[in-house]
């Protein structure tokens, strides 16, 4: 039998987003998870046309991760000097961790000065060049394809960097725990995008709608382990507003979960927590941790089956 192949194309930028501000950079803003995946960060949307003086950045947002600032500068054509200096301008002014430049090329020049950034700047501070072009299979719809030109990892899947941060005994266990605990949630389930572990006590992952909510785990005070939904729109009144009418349907939801949870309001503060609790410390032995890992995976997996339908009846 003879096999008919499709004939694979790449179709102009501006068929599809007749312009980069008005069309591309609101779709990518909406979309971002599709950039997230290839960076390796789950990002979360902090605006679009981000004041900086007297310019605008494309897009600014958090890598949940580490609540690190992210600027996304795109540009339609070659790279250029303007652009270039521009996204420098936006870190600065800003004081950005991570700066992820959008091309659908790249000159050999800027590629070079994103590398030499990369090997002359400080490890917090992380240069991407991203490509991007649309291709097309005969009469197929059209698939943006994102491909990394130049970044602060040459082997940006592994999760490690080329010089790795020099971190305190503590901070290193942490570390590699997360590492353990984001590439199975990665690898196994799809929760996150993640691929470096932090050497931090938290973690946080996006949900459906991050501005809201998301999911967090965490070592905690007195030997405790927590997972669960961190409720913060910004807005206080709203946080507390939202975990009212979720509190008022708590027997369902637990019911539903298969444990009684913790609802904390924390009426002094902006945000609030659903969450639930296990004993655990960071200096436990690899069995213990290993058991901690595997109950934060089942409750964060749990939490997201279980309670973002009751969030989006009140949003």
């Amino acid at each position: 039998m003879a096999i008919e192949f499709g004939t694979l194309k790449t179709v102009d930028i501006r068929k599809v987003w007749p312009s980069e501000p008005s069309n591309f950079t609101p779709w990518l803003a909406e979309n971002i998870n599709k950039l997230s995946n290839i960076l390796g960060r789950d990002l979360e949307i902090i605006q679009t046309e981000y004041a900086v003086g007297d310019f605008t950045a494309d897009i600014v947002a958090k890598d949940l991760s580490s609540s690190s600032i992210v600027v996304i500068e795109n540009q339609y054509g070659s790279s250029d000097h303007k652009h270039l200096g521009q996204i420098l301008l936006y870190c600065a002014g800003i004081n950005a961790s991570c700066m992820v430049w959008i091309a659908e090329s790249f000159k050999d020049e800027h590629r070079k000065t994103i590398e030499w950034l990369n090997n002359n700047t400080i490890n917090e501070i992380e240069f991407y060049a991203i490509g991007l072009e649309i291709i097309q299979i005969d009469d197929s719809k059209p698939v943006p394809l994102f491909k990394v030109i130049e970044s602060p990892n040459k082997n940006v899947a592994s999760g490690t960097r080329t010089e790795p941060l020099e971190n305190s005994d503590t901070q290193e266990k942490y570390r590699q725990y997360f590492q353990k605990l984001i590439d199975e949630l990665r690898e196994k389930y799809r929760f996150t995008n993640a691929k470096m572990g932090q050497p931090q006590s938290w973690y946080a992952f996006p949900s459906e709608n991050s501005k809201i909510y998301r999911f967090e785990t965490s070592f905690a005070l007195n030997d405790r382990v927590r997972a669960g939904i961190y409720l913060d729109s910004g807005e206080q009144i709203k946080n507390k507003d939202i975990f009212d009418k979720l509190f008022s349907e708590k027997e369902i939801i637990e019911k539903e979960f298969g444990e009684v949870l913790c609802w904390e309001r924390l009426d002094d503060k902006r945000a609030c927590r659903i969450i639930t609790y296990t004993d655990g410390h960071i200096n436990s032995d690899t069995e213990e941790l290993s058991r901690i890992k595997n109950w934060a995976i089942e409750k964060l997996i749990k939490f997201k089956e279980v309670i973002p339908k009751y969030i989006k009846k009140y949003l």
